[in-house]
């Protein structure tokens, strides 16, 4: 009986296995784990093996397993490198289930998010778009907001003004009250309060160095069999500013140490003339005394003239005030961050070197970052897998990876459009297949955008065949074909005018909506205004060239 029972167990949970179609778990475990960068090799591993970072992968890998109703991520691609965020940003938006990102990368944003929550002094805001829409109609939204409560103002002061002028005659006390019951009755816009707290940072100037700052030939490095980078040829010229990217593991910060001769290496690294090198760690935060505050850090490295500056210099990163007696211990990621960059310029240098700077900077900080490092005019090596940080301002990519370290002459956009188009090979097979589907889609897009702006070209195509000056003819045939056309005119300059009427009303509608507290707050009013406008500019357009095209013909 105990057999049976057993048997009639193990049939039941096969059901249920087979239902969830969970008998496939080790194939999904296996692309997780490959997806977040794991090699086959790594299957068997202890943890206890593996680095903090590819810990943090492993809890990654976890929790998508798990296939939760709501998934927490909080800052989820700060271990993880380019091709592993791109995996999980294919992850995410296939997922049907809820997911809340905490994040700072604006393309992981882009590509996982369709709403974004803000929180800013202590509100919330809410809108139903991507993180980059959402920047944008924020600043338009504040604009209007700005505007309705500009012209709000102006006719409460218009209206108090008329109240006190008028108060005390008797002709006006009905005017008054009336005046009196409008002003009760106005909802006060208010304007969303905005955080103007940025980071102010400079790179101090860089001293001139050799025209070559760092020259590597044959490198190699090894820990015991294990061969991490292989016969390394680098070299950079003087204010060349670069990307080191690749999987983790696969040499970068260990590259960056033999520069710095930290560990040793096989090969030849020569420095420049005069190079001096200012380096970030990527663990450069959490290696802070957390028992200092924070004008005690600055205050213990910094040497002369510095010291009388140091406020100053806290204030510039957002430390002012009573926040520079802050305890280092009690700091968050990005202060710690930006606590340890003061470190970092209080000593001029004409190499940086980054390794992962943005990891706990919020977006405004990031963009600070980014323009102090256009601006400098030293060298640069930039060890980051922030894609939209690096855009623009890198213009050569070094990627690392099966012990190599390949040059890219072209800027991180560049070097990922081509990684794409190389993974699209790999795994089809066939390149014509991915020519094809990019032409399908450029073809489809120009098709798009044919069909939309059809009309609009007829239309103005019609007003472009009429002639400048249309000769007068005594033909009975030609006089009365000429009044066809005026009276065809008159009919089309009518219709016209209109739509440009019944589109003025519209937008007069929508715009006084927008002028409410709850109307400034909706997105699709503020998308509505914007096609009004567009609608009632291009009619404009028309009835200008019609009424033009009338008086031509009228003329002669």
């Amino acid at each position: 009986e105990d057999y049976h029972r057993l048997i009639e167990k193990l049939d039941q949970k096969s059901q249920i296995l087979s239902m969830t179609d969970s008998g496939n778990y080790i194939a999904e475990i296996e692309k997780t784990l490959l997806g977040l960068g794991f090699e086959r090799s790594d299957f068997e591993r202890s943890t206890g093996e593996f680095s903090g970072g590819w810990r943090m992968r492993i809890e990654l890998a976890k929790l998508l397993l798990q296939k939760p109703d709501l998934l927490l991520l909080d800052e989820p691609t700060n271990h993880l490198d380019i091709e592993s965020i791109q995996w999980l940003e294919n992850f995410l938006a296939q997922n049907s289930k809820a997911v809340i990102v905490v994040s700072h990368d604006r393309a992981f944003l882009d590509a996982v998010c369709t709403r974004t929550i803000e929180l800013s002094l202590g509100s919330i805001y809410d809108f139903k778009l991507p993180y980059s829409r959402f920047v944008v109609f924020r600043k338009e939204m504040r604009e209007q907001q700005m505007r309705s409560y500009e012209n709000q103002q102006k006719l409460i002061q218009d209206t108090e003004s008329f109240i006190e002028r008028f108060r005390y005659k008797a002709t006006k006390g009905v005017q008054v009250k009336s005046r009196i019951k409008q002003l009760e009755k106005i909802e006060r816009i208010e304007i969303d309060e905005q955080d103007n707290s940025r980071l102010h940072l400079r790179f101090p100037p860089a001293p001139h160095s050799g025209s070559f700052p760092v020259i590597i030939e044959q490198l190699s490095k090894s820990y015991g069999e294990h061969l991490v980078i292989g016969d390394v040829q680098l070299s950079l010229r003087r204010g060349e500013k670069v990307a080191f990217v690749g999987r983790n593991g696969e040499g970068k910060s260990t590259l960056v140490k033999c520069i710095l001769n930290e560990i040793p290496y096989e090969g030849s690294i020569k420095l420049g003339h005069k190079v001096k090198i200012a380096y970030f760690a990527q663990n450069q935060p959490q290696l802070l005394d957390e028992k200092l505050s924070v004008f005690e850090t600055v205050d213990r490295v910094a040497t002369g003239e510095v010291r009388t500056k140091i406020r100053d210099i806290l204030g510039a990163f957002m430390f002012g005030g009573e926040a520079s007696d802050k305890k280092v211990k009690v700091l968050s990621g990005g202060e710690r961050s930006r606590l340890a960059m003061i470190r970092l310029l209080l000593e001029p240098a004409n190499l940086l070197i980054l390794d992962e700077p943005t990891n706990h900077l919020d977006m405004p900080s990031k963009d600070v970052l980014k323009a102090a490092i256009k601006a400098f005019e030293g060298t640069v090596i930039l060890v980051s897998h922030d894609r939209e940080f690096l855009d623009g301002l890198v213009e050569k990519v070094y990627e690392f990876g099966q012990q190599k370290v390949r040059e890219h002459l072209c800027d991180i956009h560049q070097f990922l459009e081509k990684k794409k188009l190389d993974n699209l090979k790999q795994l089809e097979q066939n390149p014509l297949n991915a020519v094809s589907n990019n032409d399908k889609t450029t073809a489809e897009t120009k098709t798009a955008d044919t069909f939309t702006s059809t009309k609009n070209n007829k239309e103005k195509q019609a007003y472009a065949k009429v002639p400048e000056t249309p000769v007068a003819s005594n033909n009975y045939a030609e006089r009365k074909a000429l009044n066809r056309k005026i009276k065809k005119l008159e009919k089309r300059l009518q219709e016209h005018e209109d739509e440009v009427s019944k589109l003025e009303k519209q937008l007069e509608l929508t715009q006084n909506e927008l002028n409410t507290p709850e109307g400034a707050c909706r997105p699709e009013l503020h998308e509505q205004y914007t096609r009004d406008k567009k609608a009632l500019d291009n009619a404009l357009s028309y009835w200008e060239m019609a009424a033009t095209e009338m008086e031509t013909l009228k003329n002669n």
